[in-house]
């Protein structure tokens, strides 16, 4: 693990300038078994950066692989974050996928290469790429190809079930504790949750369950633009009408979705595919409000903050045009992998320097936790300011520290808890899971 994430302007000027010779013989669409070979000859290239593992299979049994790449491959290092990329969870928005394979076969080579900027990344970061999370949907929108692929065609999973309408729905539950200053974080799940999702939604989530993300992004396609939670509109349907629905964290999420659409070549100008996003960014909600969607569903249940990226207006763009996608798209790729790395993390320990997992870090004024993993560390995004943050676990004492955030790397904050006289132990009250499920309604099915 290397330190320091303070990047010259030249940093992202030479990256840019690098690979412009872009042959159009390398770029393909992959199917199935395409995309299978290039994940592991990414990994037969550099095998002491790499891993390939799969979360689960999807309905017709193709396997979801991701690669991983960091100096340490299957390890969590402390103090190490975790981020994440998801492409085609719409089986027939495919430039997310093709973006991710040449994304990783990007990383090897330059790694390979000695450049620093992708070496400090690898060994700073443990990034996990699952190009495919619909690999059923993919092959049927495949069997029509792009000039013939109609708006739904091969969107479901091999049930025809839409992905990012089948995670539960906790943004209900979160929308009533505002009202009643419940839980902000890690909300439970409803009962017997296991049977109501799709097997590539079950294993997504049990994915989130094993590692302690921080950062992600699910890439979609259909317009141009960086979406941010929520998703859901905290207000009844009014048809013709949208409303923002911010999170605790909405300036971090702008600013995670600005640091996309301006490092893309034209996200950030705001005219594409016949709308306008200022910025090249929008609110879910705000666009059009979408129930039990992934980037909500990571945001209230674990401690990761994920954003949606529109990349086509197409959905299954020719082939041709990926080399310019990939261009237009690289830098940006890059860039918002790197935002991981700002706000504060730390260890929190108890008095004999073991480490606490599981314990919640808070920071005043900002309605949303976030916990330390299973190591005892915790990572926090956070804008450049001073914050007062607090971290405590049950059986402890809570212990607060004030700490300035700059623009650069993150800073490093620790806690050392100490144990609490049992006369003032305080049992909070246990959050039983609750059966959340909402009548049926029809939903609009836009890009996301």
């Amino acid at each position: 693990m290397q330190q320091g994430w303070t990047l010259p302007w030249v940093a992202a000027l030479l990256l840019g300038l690098m690979g412009l010779l872009v042959s159009s013989s390398d770029f393909q669409h992959h199917r199935y078994e395409d995309l299978v070979r290039a994940l592991f000859a990414v990994q037969s290239e550099c095998p002491y950066i790499t891993r390939i593992y799969s979360i689960g299979r999807s309905v017709e049994g193709r396997h979801l692989y991701v690669l991983e790449f960091s100096d340490n491959p299957g390890i969590h290092e402390a103090l190490e974050p975790e981020f994440k990329y998801v492409g085609n969870m719409h089986g027939n928005e495919v430039l997310g996928r093709e973006l991710l394979i040449k994304l990783s076969q990007f990383l090897c080579e330059e790694y390979r290469a000695g450049n620093q900027r992708i070496m400090r990344l690898i060994h700073d970061t443990r990034i996990h790429i699952l190009p495919s999370m619909n690999p059923d949907g993919y092959e049927v929108a495949a069997r029509q190809g792009p000039e013939f692929n109609g708006y739904l065609v091969g969107r479901g999973n091999a049930r025809e079930f839409d992905l990012n309408r089948n995670f539960p729905d906790l943004n209900a539950l979160v929308y009533y504790y505002e009202k009643t200053n419940g839980r902000n974080h890690h909300l439970p799940l409803p009962d017997n949750w296991e049977q109501q999702v799709e097997p590539e939604t079950l294993a997504v989530i049990k994915w989130m369950q094993n590692y302690n993300f921080i950062l992600s992004a699910n890439l979609h396609g259909g317009a141009v633009v960086a979406n941010y939670p929520f998703d859901k509109s905290r207000d009844p349907r009014i048809r013709g009408r949208t409303t923002y629905a911010a999170t605790a964290d909405d300036k971090i999420f702008r600013k995670l979705a600005r640091s996309y659409s301006y490092a893309h070549s034209w996200m950030h100008k705001g005219w594409n595919c016949g709308d306008f996003f200022d910025e090249g960014i929008t609110n879910g909600a705000s666009w059009y409000s979408l129930s039990k969607g992934m980037q909500d569903f990571n945001y209230l249940y674990t401690n990761c903050f994920e954003i949606t990226l529109e990349l086509s207006c197409d959905k299954f763009p020719p082939a041709s045009v990926l080399p310019r996608e990939w261009l237009g798209n690289r830098e940006a790729l890059v860039s918002y992998l790197e935002q991981v790395h700002h706000g504060i993390k730390g260890m929190v320990y108890d008095e004999n320097n073991n480490p606490v997992g599981n314990a919640e870090v808070s920071v005043t004024g900002v309605n949303h936790d976030v916990t330390t993993g299973v190591d005892g560390d915790y990572f926090r995004l956070l804008l450049p300011g001073t914050y007062t943050v607090t971290a405590s676990a049950p059986g402890y004492a809570p212990s607060t520290s004030t700490v300035t955030v700059g623009p650069a790397e993150a800073i490093q904050l620790h806690f050392y808890l100490k144990s609490a006289p049992k006369q003032n132990l305080k049992v909070k009250p246990h959050n039983g899971k609750k059966n959340l499920s909402s009548p049926k309604t029809t939903l609009k099915l836009g890009p996301r």
